[in-house]
């Protein structure tokens, strides 16, 4: 059996002992979500696998979920897509990692109606340094606000763009076809889990564009204000990849963002399938 051990105070459990090549059993498959529900990120310590092996790794965690660019969808597994952020040339780095689109807050895919649960990624290459890829704890961020401000934003709705302004860089392009499959969105601001009742913060700093019915000066700073509560570092972990590193994270309670400062030429190259979620409520 696997060891279970936290990665931070704020959220994350590295597993040991856990080999991704085999099926999970019954009472393997409970604990780890379990723990998933407890940690809200799990790391598994492996080496690169195929993508039909990390695939078939991922769906003993939920349904796969289409990565909406085909561009970056594998070519002989589309559910696992490949993602490299390498810079290739100098010019390709700016001096501001603000307009780098990874660089900003997110949650993935909340452009959809049914936005993935949860997103299982591994690193294939990485850079001598940087590239690390950050978490906040939007559970606890929401457990910590005050009873007047809880008040406030219950029953708030928010709109998600594949891009808004509100974001300093801009989305990846899309094909016609992909831009009819991602029409603006309604989300709730706060939003309970399905599997463990506890509500979060709802948020996606390249995604979500504005508060419905509310003017676009106040939704902003309503915005503004939610988003430097949820980044603070006390609920803030920073994973320090490895290669092999296997991250299960969970959409619905956390955001997560990449530090974009890393050497020119050396590549970060990583995997990624999407699991199936449910509209939030």
């Amino acid at each position: 059996m696997y060891q279970i051990n936290p990665l931070g105070d704020a959220l994350g459990a590295e597993v040991i002992g856990l080999d991704p090549s085999r099926d999970l059993t019954e009472d393997e498959s409970r604990m780890l979500n379990e723990a998933f529900f407890d940690y809200l990120l799990l790391c598994i310590r492996c080496d690169p696998m195929p993508a039909e092996d990390f695939a078939r790794f991922g769906r003993q965690f939920g349904k796969p979920q289409l990565q909406l660019l085909r561009n970056r969808r594998h070519g002989d597994v589309p559910e696992v897509s490949v993602l490299e952020s390498t810079y290739k040339r100098a010019e390709d780095k700016p001096d501001d990692m603000q307009m780098m689109r990874l660089s900003g807050w997110h949650t993935d895919d909340s452009y959809f109606a049914k936005p993935a649960k949860a997103t299982m990624y591994q690193s294939l290459q990485i850079p001598e340094s940087g590239g690390q890829t950050r978490f906040c704890n939007m559970r606890q961020a929401y457990d910590d606000l005050s009873d007047a401000m809880k008040a406030r934003l219950d029953g708030l709705k928010t709109v998600h763009s594949y891009d808004t302004m509100r974001a300093p860089a801009r989305a990846s392009a899309r094909t016609a076809v992909e831009a009819s499959e991602t029409p603006d969105v309604v989300h709730p601001l706060i939003r309970t889990h399905e599997d463990t009742g506890r509500k979060a913060i709802y948020l996606n700093s390249n995604r979500t564009d504005r508060i419905v019915d509310m003017n676009r000066a106040e939704s902003d700073a309503l915005l503004d204000e939610l988003f430097d509560h949820v980044t603070q570092p006390k609920y803030v972990y920073d994973h320090e990849w490895r290669v092999g590193d296997v991250l299960l994270w969970d959409n619905r309670c956390l955001m997560h963002s990449v530090n974009m400062d890393f050497p020119v030429g050396q590549t970060r190259l990583h995997q990624r399938l999407l699991l199936e979620g449910a509209i939030p409520v």
